[in-house]
């Protein structure tokens, strides 16, 4: 503001006053002199504030060797200045989760001039609450973490308050925030697993710098030779479990989608799956059995924990013997085979039942402990002729068979006993049969009682049978 302070004489004097002018300018700053020229003094004032305005501004003459003092005033009005604000953001653009910063500058408008001071409120178009930040040296700045990209751009506004010499001015600026690039990674837990084992996979996708934030959306497992799961992510994890892994090394890959606030991304994982361990049970029933008995031996093999499933494959049975192995086929998790044992050498005999494996599952045997008894016989007595004749040779025949459940052939000794007195004698087994011939000499204890008595073996228990034989004293003619 310029001032001037014209100083004339008062009638009836005349003339031109020189000497100097005082200032105030009311505002309590310090007073300036100017010197008179011409009968006029001038000033330069910038008023810093308007407090105290209208401000009294007062010229004192100081007077000369011609002419006396004297003062005069004026009023001077001050208004606040009026201001511009801007405001930028950088990065921009931004990703989510990003911290952008917001640079508030609030200047005045010209013919104003000065510093502004007071506050600021800035928003930042995505509904967060404003933030209010105070001026320093006209400028402010406030940073912000975008979370989404709906909205995006977003417009930032930056509103000056004003103060008593500054008045409140808007600025705004545009953000574009982009979504966040990730990273997937893959565990599997479990590795290496067995066959049938319930094995855990987990996808952990993270933001890549400068991104931040919990990433949501689907993540879907690809196993190589296995099944496709997919599972939500969760607080940035997506977990799956599964027990459908073939035996061998497999590759997991976890392939985010990505959604609107993070980007898609891949991650893999190398998961090797082992045979799972077998157990093998062998029974046999009967137990004990007879010679000849047919005999049933049951294998159930089972999946040893962790491994799970129903093993496949073939069962070999050794029934311990010296028989030649048979094979079963393993179904449902049993395999079974029949033996009939011929002796009851060797007894208890070890039954050995060998897995032998499949692709998924590893071999392993078992034993038990089978007991072979003698079978029991019958022996049946037949002579012929019967009738006989005092003289004629009498043909007796002994059969031997092994009583069910035994089967076989007995072998052996069977003692005759003629019931007339006359020695015993003995006659071998042959195909079950043993036969002798015996003339009686008399009838006297006619009919006899023919006794056949089979003497046994390791394999066949002893039996007796009876016969009785007429014995004539006169010849048929």
């Amino acid at each position: 503001m310029t001032f001037t302070a014209t100083v004339a004489p008062v009638a009836p004097g005349a003339g031109t006053p020189t000497g100097t002018v005082t200032f105030d300018f009311g505002d309590g700053s310090p007073t300036v002199t100017g010197t008179l020229v011409g009968g006029s003094a001038t000033a330069t004032h910038t008023y810093t504030t308007t407090t105290g305005s209208p401000f009294t501004v007062t010229a004192s003459y100081g007077g000369d060797s011609n002419f006396s003092s004297s003062t005069g005033t004026d009023t001077q009005t001050v208004n606040a200045a009026g201001t511009t604000t801007t405001v930028a953001t950088s990065p921009d653009p931004s990703v989510v989760g990003q911290p952008v910063t917001a640079t508030v500058a609030v200047a005045a408008q010209a013919p104003g001039a000065g510093t502004p001071t007071g506050n600021v409120v800035v928003t930042f178009g995505d509904g967060s609450p404003a933030q209010t930040v105070t001026l320093a040296g006209g400028t402010a700045t406030v940073t912000h973490t975008y979370t989404s990209t709906v909205g995006s751009p977003y417009t930032v506004t930056a509103t000056y308050t004003g103060d008593g010499d500054f008045s409140a001015s808007t600025g705004t600026d545009t953000q574009t925030v982009n979504a966040a690039a990730t990273t997937t990674t893959l565990t599997s837990v479990p590795d290496p697993s067995v066959f049938g084992e319930q094995v855990t996979i987990t996808a952990t996708v993270t933001p890549t710098a400068p991104g931040a934030g919990t990433p949501g959306g689907t993540v879907f497992f690809v196993i190589s030779g296995g099944p496709v799961l997919s599972a939500p992510v969760a607080g940035g994890t997506a977990t799956v479990t599964t027990d459908a892994m073939t035996v061998g090394p497999h590759t997991i890959t976890a392939i985010y989608t990505g959604n609107s606030n993070f980007g898609p991304s891949v991650g893999t994982d190398t998961h090797t799956v082992n045979q799972s361990a077998t157990t093998t049970v062998v029974t046999s029933s009967p137990d004990p059995s007879l010679v000849g008995e047919q005999v049933t031996a049951t294998a159930t093999v089972t999946a040893t924990a962790p491994g799970a499933g129903t093993p496949t494959g073939t069962v070999t049975f050794d029934f311990g013997d010296g028989s030649t192995p048979v094979p079963g086929v393993v179904v449902g998790g049993t395999a079974t085979a029949t033996h009939s044992y011929t002796t009851t050498t060797g007894s208890p005999f070890t039954i050995i039942a060998t897995y032998g494996g499949d692709t998924s599952f590893a071999a392993s045997s078992d034993t038990d402990s089978h007991t072979v008894g003698a079978a029991d016989t019958t022996t049946t007595v037949s002579s012929t002729p019967d009738p006989s004749v005092v003289g004629e040779p009498v043909t007796v025949t002994a059969t031997v068979a092994a009583d069910a459940p035994g089967v076989g052939t007995p072998t052996g000794t069977v003692v005759f006993d003629f019931g007339d007195g006359s020695p015993t004698v003995n006659g071998t087994l042959s195909g079950g049969v043993a036969t002798v011939t015996h003339p009686y000499a008399t009838t006297a204890g006619s009919p006899y009682t023919i006794t056949a008595v089979y003497t046994g073996t390791g394999d066949f228990n002893t039996s007796t049978g009876t016969d009785t034989q007429i014995r004539r004293w006169w010849a048929s003619w």
